[in-house]
């Protein structure tokens, strides 16, 4: 069975010919390797590419292990080329060749090449891939499954589906497992035996109990506001066995964001318009790892929620912030008091910008006008949207011009914000 990647499918179609490396990049096991040998591939030949046109090169196969001497490598690919037609290189675990920046860089001067490279372990995870390019890299990041492609594959209610999803996350061999029991395993696994290795392995990192120690911090409070002093101080006070310093702690923040664990939300001042350094929120880029580090304690459904809109913000392209809006406001004793009220994220994509509050439930018209509050004191043009869990809520728009969405609408629908 395949899952439709047609979101990154359409991307690699634009970045086709730019003249640039294509690098694809993202967490393990999010479908990078399937999305360039299977998808992108087939879209070649479907397109009239002939098949000796596209030089596909998995390094971690054994037939290949010749090819990992970087000049055997660019020397087997120059040979490949035979003619002035257009040649497209794909390259699977380049990160297993050493110096391969230069090979690629190398490959740039052929006029009728097009390269797209993607690999796995902490060497290629690594964020700032792109600068080994030195600006001849085009990073295309690449999440685990959105609700939408986790549902066009799922056998069964929607409603079901999100439950499970919500739990269970969206790699896709967690998706394709047919049984909770090989899903949990298999998630258990992976976060200990794939992810927090490379980071591990990566960094040099000499004692993995601290990192694992924060690492389920992080999880327990995700979506909520933090820094690495605040973070320092849980840890050392949920364990006896070890003391661990803040700047400690904002490094391993940083090596988890490097392997794309995690990433970090910073809160803008609207009318201030300026970023406030501290504290943010942290998202895990996947939701099931998030729940397996906790074996699947703390599943609070508004968090993961939350979670859950923000990477479909990201995935859509959007840059990410929290909103914070500067209000004076008088207290039971008639005093004007200041007070910072919180919106969950201000999503930008060029011109476009998109207020959004994320609420479960809408139990009574004072929680409804909780959520409502932050986005009546923002005085722009832009859209203000709030996003609910309750399926039977239809979208509206109040007199105010603020919109309501379901959570399932927005999920499955990528133009809902556009709307």
């Amino acid at each position: 069975m395949e899952i439709k990647r047609d979101y990154y499918l359409n991307k690699l179609i634009n970045a086709q010919n730019n003249g640039l490396i294509k690098i694809v990049t993202g967490i393990r096991r999010c479908g990078k390797s399937y999305l360039l040998n299977n998808i992108f591939y087939n879209y070649l030949i479907n397109n009239n590419v002939n098949k000796s046109h596209i030089i596909t090169v998995s390094l971690d196969d054994v037939e290949n292990e010749e090819l990992l001497d970087p000049k055997a490598l660019s020397k087997y690919l120059k040979d490949k080329v035979k003619d002035d037609k257009k040649y497209y290189i794909i390259l699977d675990e380049v990160q297993l060749v050493p110096n391969f920046e230069a090979v690629l860089n190398g490959l740039l001067k052929i006029n009728n090449v097009d390269i797209y490279v993607t690999g796995s372990n902490s060497r290629f995870l690594s964020s700032d891939i792109v600068t080994e390019f030195r600006g001849r890299g085009f990073e295309i990041r690449v999440y685990p499954l959105s609700f939408q492609e986790f549902y066009s594959v799922y056998d069964g209610e929607v409603s079901t589906a999100w439950e499970e999803y919500c739990k269970y996350g969206g790699l896709p061999l967690v998706a394709l497992q047919n049984t909770i029991e090989a899903k949990i395993e298999y998630l258990n696994n992976q976060q200990k035996n794939a992810y927090l290795n490379d980071v591990i392995e990566r960094n040099n990192i000499q004692n993995d109990k601290d990192l694992n120690t924060l690492v389920s911090i992080i999880a327990s409070s995700v979506g909520s506001l933090t820094n690495p002093l605040k973070l320092a101080k849980s840890f050392n006070g949920y364990t006896k066995d070890s003391k661990i310093s803040d700047k400690t702690i904002y490094s391993y923040l940083q090596y988890l964001e490097d392997a794309f664990l995690i990433e970090k939300v910073n809160r803008y001042d609207v009318k201030g318009k300026h970023y406030i350094d501290t504290p943010q929120k942290y998202y895990f880029t996947d939701i099931g790892i998030r729940n397996s580090l906790l074996n699947f304690r703390q599943m609070e459904e508004n968090h993961l929620m939350e979670n859950v809109i923000y990477l479909e913000l990201r995935r859509r392209g959007f840059a990410v912030d929290i909103g914070v809006v500067e209000t004076r406001e008088r207290n039971e004793a008639g005093k004007q008091e200041l007070k910072h009220l919180e919106i969950d994220f201000i999503a930008n994509k060029g011109d476009k910008k998109y207020y959004i509050q994320s609420a479960l439930a809408f139990h009574s018209e004072d929680k409804k006008l909780q959520e409502l509050r932050p986005l009546l004191k923002v005085n722009d043009y832009f859209k203000k949207i709030i996003i609910v869990k309750n399926t039977m809520i239809n979208r509206s728009i109040d007199e105010n011009g603020i919109v309501t969405i379901n959570l399932l609408d927005f999920l499955l629908d990528n133009d809902s914000l556009e709307k």
